[in-house]
């Protein structure tokens, strides 16, 4: 029994231990996925850059620069140019279509032109990735030369918000399983099968504990299941102190109840049962726990 118990413990372990390499390995490429996406994100600003580029071209300036772009806020990017241009919308609306199509993150975006002296709008437009929701006004209109910067904010696609919530949910579901592991296999004090483990002499008593008897004398006092695991915890560390909270923990923990008193009247009814050989006593070791004592 005692040998079983050991074979399912070691297997729980093992499956346990699987089961938590399984979880980080899922974690670790969740989140290696920042790298590639950190990737696509660089890749955007340079197709911005080159929006810049080419919308500065369609107006007919070849020599003046784009400056480098600037990211606002969250999934929110500036286009800035060094000199005052002028642009035909249509321009704009189909430069920006053709360059972000290359974007995989790029489904739906919001692209506003602003005067760089008093933040007006000068002109804005929504791209959408089902085409009936796009929403693009005044095409064939051409805009005044001035000074502009273009803001264009991407629809957060959720990548991150969804990493921390399955992050959360696993360390969750970890704790949980955890938790129901470490139940399963928590050490508990067992009866081995072998005879010659089951049998103690304490004393003039014999401690018949695979049988639960007491042996005096040849006579014989029957013991109950919670009476003999407290004894053969004493039994196996004779003359040792053996800690309170260790005997509330792998006597009554696993029942998912401590109480308190328990061990005292336990304790107490094994004392009465021993009381015949004046050698051996249970003790009090004030502020730690008990102590089996034999004395010859």
């Amino acid at each position: 029994m005692h040998w079983n118990r050991n074979l399912i413990s070691e297997k729980g372990k093992f499956l346990f231990g699987l089961i938590l390499l399984l979880f980080i390995s899922a974690i670790c490429a969740a989140f290696g996925m920042t790298d590639s996406d950190d990737f696509a994100i660089a890749r955007r600003e340079i197709l911005l850059r080159r929006i810049g580029h080419e919308l500065l071209l369609q107006s007919g300036d070849n020599t003046s620069r784009v400056l480098p772009v600037k990211k606002i806020a969250e999934n929110q990017y500036q286009i800035r140019f060094e000199n005052e241009f002028t642009f035909q919308t249509d321009s704009l609306v189909n430069i920006t279509q053709r360059l972000l199509a290359k974007d995989p993150l790029a489904s739906d975006y919001v692209v506003n032109v602003v005067n760089c002296g008093n933040t007006s709008i000068a002109y804005g437009y929504a791209i959408s990735k089902n085409k009936k929701d796009d929403i693009v006004p005044c095409k064939g209109r051409k805009q005044p030369k001035a000074c502009y910067v273009i803001n264009i904010k991407f629809k957060p696609l959720g990548i991150n918000t969804a990493k921390n919530k399955y992050f959360l949910a696993g360390l969750s579901f970890l704790a949980f399983v955890g938790f129901i592991f470490f139940r399963s296999v928590k050490p508990k004090v067992t009866l081995r099968d072998d005879s010659s483990t089951s049998l103690f002499t304490l004393g003039s008593v014999v401690f018949d504990a695979k049988n639960r008897k007491l042996i005096i004398n040849e006579n014989t006092l029957d013991l109950t299941g919670t009476e003999t695991r407290v004894l053969l915890i004493f039994a196996l560390s004779p003359n040792e102190t053996i800690e309170r909270s260790r005997l509330q923990k792998e006597i009554w923990e696993d029942e998912g109840v401590i109480v308190g008193r328990s061990l005292d009247m336990f304790i107490s009814k094994l004392r009465k049962k021993l009381e015949c050989d004046p050698n051996i006593k249970i003790d009090v070791v004030r502020g730690k726990g008990y102590k089996l004592n034999i004395t010859s």
